[in-house]
């Protein structure tokens, strides 16, 4: 009896474990597509949603309306596009005015609505007021905050060459420069007294170290220029940014103050399109008549600055001079603006300027051919040619603050000294290709 049942537990197992075994046999592929590795084309073939993320927001879990502020459009009406209520658009407003003045709603800005993906209605609007910040009204709170972007800094040294036929604009579009025109702007202010950039040459090269702005990483323009090197006519020119209590400007490698008492032109941004010349035939008059002055040709309205301090002697018009305004600087030494089409705001006899303030614009009013500034030099009463002229510096840097500014250019120094000019090193790896040809 006890064999039989042994006989009979045998079999039992037998097909138990025959059972298994076909089982294991069916679904083997299946196990092992199952733990078979991942190859890399099936891992990207899977979708994966990417945030969609704009200020602060992941508009993947909203609905969002980007749109643009239209002409004569008002923030009321805007905000009546969400909220349907008068009352409460006016009390949201009041209550908000000190956050964002509405009056500076400018057409063309981007604005954004978010809303609820379940029920449709609005979240929040975001204006997005400048590259720096943007003010988000939230409705649910009925408040608004001002949002301040992160802002990154980083330093550079960049290098230019003016080549034949191209300009100072050109020059820095070749060098891959982002905000050329704000750090052309900020070269020019920092060595305007050194360097004479309307007569620029071919070879004339200059490196620039400076701060690059960026916000949510992207580019958006240019901070403070550090130090600036120019080599103009064969001539080397520094001008390094220094502030130590009363001190704030540019000054030379040797401390002597980058501002002279006179600017080198009225303009930013022109060109000569006539120099002083005793003996120059007029456009206008059809016959040979001295040009006692130097026309600086540009855009018309493009702003004209006062070359130094001083009093404003007129600011009238005259048959061939147009509005021009004239300023007496000091005993020696006077000016004039002519052909304006018209003076700035509070520019007349006997008010005050500084040195780079906005004193008229660029126009063709008088004996004009085109838009441009007519600009004349008077020394002891004698009109002269200024760009001949040895102009006074201005006042040294103290002597005890020397040591201090020597130590603060050295780093400036060594920075713009170990960047090489592109062309150079351009140059000198051509060179080193020729020597190592044939070489192992």
């Amino acid at each position: 009896m006890k064999q039989l049942l042994s006989n009979s537990n045998v079999l039992v197992f037998s097909g138990a474990f025959a059972t298994i075994a076909l089982g294991f046999y069916l679904i083997s592929p299946y196990i092992h597509s199952i733990f078979q590795p991942i190859t890399f084309e099936q891992l990207s073939s899977f979708e994966v949603e990417r945030p969609n993320v704009k200020f602060g927001f992941n508009l993947n879990n909203y609905e969002a309306d980007e749109r643009e502020v239209k002409n004569n459009e008002i923030f009321s009406k805007i905000l009546m596009s969400c909220i349907d209520d008068h009352r409460i658009v006016h009390e949201l407003l009041e209550s908000t005015k000190d956050v964002f003045d509405t009056r500076k709603l400018r057409a063309g800005k981007e604005y954004l609505v978010i809303r609820s993906r379940a029920c449709g209605e609005p979240l929040y609007l975001i204006y997005d007021e400048s590259p720096y910040s943007y003010v988000q009204y939230d409705f649910n709170q009925m408040c608004a905050e001002k949002i301040d972007r992160k802002i990154d800094t980083r330093y550079e040294v960049v290098t230019g060459t003016i080549e034949k036929g191209s300009s100072l604009y050109q020059s820095m579009v070749d060098a891959g420069i982002v905000a050329y025109q704000a750090l052309t702007s900020k070269m020019e202010k920092a060595l305007a007294w050194s360097v004479d950039f309307h007569h620029l040459q071919e070879g004339d090269r200059y490196k620039l170290y400076y701060e690059k702005v960026f916000v949510d990483g992207v580019e958006i323009g240019v901070g403070e220029l550090k130090a600036a090197y120019f080599k103009n006519n064969g001539k080397d020119y520094y001008s390094f940014k220094y502030q130590s209590g009363e001190l704030d400007g540019y000054y030379d490698e040797n401390g002597r103050s980058a501002k002279k008492t006179f600017l080198k032109a009225p303009l930013e941004f022109s060109r000569i399109s006539s120099g002083y010349n005793l003996r120059r035939f007029h456009p206008v008059l059809r016959r040979m008549k001295a040009h006692l002055g130097t026309d600086y040709a540009a855009p018309s309205g493009t702003p004209i600055l006062a070359v130094a301090d001083g009093t404003v002697l007129k600011a009238e018009y005259g048959r061939g001079n147009g509005n021009y305004v004239k300023i007496k600087h000091d005993k020696t030494y006077e000016t004039q603006y002519l052909h304006m089409s018209r003076f700035h705001k509070g520019v007349r006899s006997g008010s005050r300027v500084k040195q780079g303030d906005i004193i008229g614009y660029v126009g063709s009013t008088g004996l004009a051919t085109g838009p441009h500034v007519c600009f004349r030099f008077w020394k002891n009463g004698k009109q002269v040619n200024h760009l001949k002229e040895n102009l006074p510096n201005s006042a040294p840097m103290p002597g005890n603050e020397l040591p201090k500014y020597k130590l603060h250019i050295d780093s400036l120094m060594q920075k713009l000294n170990a960047t090489p000019f592109l062309d150079d090193a351009m140059a000198g790896a051509c060179g080193d290709q020729q020597k190592n040809v044939g070489k192992p």
